[in-house]
């Protein structure tokens, strides 16, 4: 057990000779990677992890040696854009209901969990493998799912079927009733005896429908077949990936900003000259990433959502005009070229629309909320200031007419900037990007010193920088059309990965003086 606790002190980094801050400082770390490991996954665990760790990392404040709390334009920016939502909950339409939305707001605070309790670059480069492993077990969850296929397609569906006249049509695919899993005919008829209606979901081209079925509508029959309506059924594999998360583009996000930190990773690897030599752990850690980098961007194509998919080619861009040579630009081009165009097929082949299609009931949805939502904000000069507040839209829509009247889903501005915007006022966009404005700029310069000074920088470090800002500028583009800033799942991980980055710069010494963490 005491070889346990000194490897765990080695790789945490306690040094302390107070005994209780020793156990402290080893309860904090343990649980920063129990939060690591939870975030590809779950809201709930990962949420669990960080405030319980936070909590102990906060009780260790209070101990000597002192820990040293460094201030910079960065956590000015960030506790900036926090106290400005406070006040516009405070002024919104809907005091209470924004107050309590500042819970998401404040997932900020990951970041400083994972920047002080990360204390040496050992423990930087075991947070990330720990990161990109995690994610690649619900990738691998995603493919065997995919190859065995879900629920219940039905084909020669008829008229007077009880599923039809519920409102389900030809190859729609049956996968719950009443919430329970389905997987053939039988468990359908058998779920429906249990009570008179039924909620049915099905999948539908890259949607799920929900619809009531009347058990009074069986058909008589000797098979369950018969007695549903349709001919023929099957397993069906055209649905949109989500992982653990229960929705595509939460688990889309996710995949691209831990697909930027792994290409990061391989590129640095592959042109750094001295990572990957003969030997064989080189070998296996350069496989490692290869197939996690594959298997993410397989997932990240089984999302069939685009944003993402366009953010993550956008990252890998500037990763490679950063840290590749300009030679293999043109064999990126080579591979990335043909890779979008399979993108584009299976996107066609799952839902029926183009990349850039402006006949996309989605489409259409996002470009009628981004002008309700310049219109809201523009409409009266509290709302420049200070928005609306978060969340009061949902109890005063009809008042600024939004959502079609009603006939559209209620939901949000489906933009970072215009949901900003809105429900913040432009002093919470402008503290928003200055936020990555100093993190972009404090990860470029410390990725140029590492390159450019005589000192051979380890090729981990300059992946994970490399990975950052390619993943901070996905997610930039990405949020131009998805909130992914109010999905609390994506923004953890994107505060985590904040927190791995920027602790590479301030460990690695270079130019410390002008880092702004």
């Amino acid at each position: 057990m005491q070889k346990i606790f000194e490897r765990l002190d080695d790789l945490a980094g306690t040094e302390s000779d107070n005994a209780i801050v020793r156990w402290l400082e080893r309860a904090a770390f343990v649980f920063l990677l129990l939060m690591l490991g939870a975030a590809p996954h779950s809201i709930a665990a990962t949420q669990t992890a960080w405030i319980v760790g936070m909590f102990l990392w906060v009780v260790r404040l209070f101990f000597r040696p002192k820990v040293k709390l460094k201030l910079g334009p960065l956590d000015f920016a960030l506790w900036g854009l926090f106290v400005w939502s406070v006040v516009s909950s405070l002024v919104s339409y809907e005091p209470a209901v924004s107050l309590d939305r500042l819970r998401g707001a404040a997932v900020f605070l990951i970041f400083y969990f994972v920047l002080y309790n990360l204390r040496n670059l050992r423990a930087v480069y075991f947070a990330a493998g720990v990161l990109i492993f995690s994610c690649m077990v619900n990738v691998g969850v995603t493919m065997v799912d995919r190859a065995v296929g879900r629920g219940v397609a039905v084909y020669g569906l008829r008229p007077d079927s009880v599923l039809s006249k519920g409102g389900l049509i030809e190859n729609d695919a049956v996968f719950k009733v009443n919430e329970k899993k389905v997987s053939n005919p039988d468990e359908i008829t058998a779920a429906l005896s249990q009570t008179s209606i039924h909620r049915v979901r099905a999948y539908r081209k890259d949607y799920e429908v929900v619809v009531n079925v009347d058990r009074a509508n069986i058909l008589p029959g000797a098979t369950a077949m018969e007695q549903l309506g349709f001919t023929d059924s099957g397993r069906t594999r055209r649905w949109r990936a989500s992982g653990f998360y229960g929705h595509y583009t939460t688990y889309a996000e996710v995949l691209q900003l831990i697909a930027s930190l792994v290409l990061g990773l391989l590129v640095a690897g592959f042109f750094s000259g001295r990572s990957f030599d003969s030997a064989n752990r080189s070998r296996f850690i350069f496989a490692a990433l290869f197939v996690s980098l594959a298997g993410i961007c397989v997932a990240l194509l089984l999302t069939v959502t685009r944003a993402s998919q366009l953010a993550f080619m956008v990252s890998g861009l500037v990763i490679f005009l950063l840290g590749a040579s300009r030679r293999w630009l043109v064999a990126a081009f080579a591979i990335g070229v043909p890779a979008a165009a399979i993108g584009l097929f299976i996107l066609q082949q799952n839902r029926e629309v183009g990349f850039f299609d402006p006949n996309d009931l989605s489409t259409q949805y996002r470009q009628m909320m981004w002008r309700d939502g310049v219109r809201l904000w523009t409409e009266n000069p509290r709302h420049l200031i200070f928005g609306v507040g978060m969340d009061s839209l949902q109890k005063h829509w009809q008042e600024w007419n939004l959502f079609d009247k009603g006939w559209q889903p209620m939901g949000h501005f489906h933009s970072t900037p215009i949901q900003l915007l809105a429900e913040r006022g432009l002093p919470a966009l402008l503290l928003w990007l200055a936020v990555l404005g100093v993190y972009a700029r404090t990860l470029w310069r410390n990725l140029r010193s590492q390159i450019s000074n005589l000192k051979s920088p380890d090729w981990r470090s300059t992946g994970i920088l490399l990975g950052c800002l390619g993943g901070m500028i996905g997610f930039f583009t990405s949020g131009l059309v998805h909130y992914n800033l109010g999905d609390q799942e994506v923004a953890m991980v994107f505060f985590i990965l904040m927190g791995i980055g920027l602790n590479v710069c301030r460990l690695t010494n270079y130019k410390v003086e002008e880092l702004d963490v």
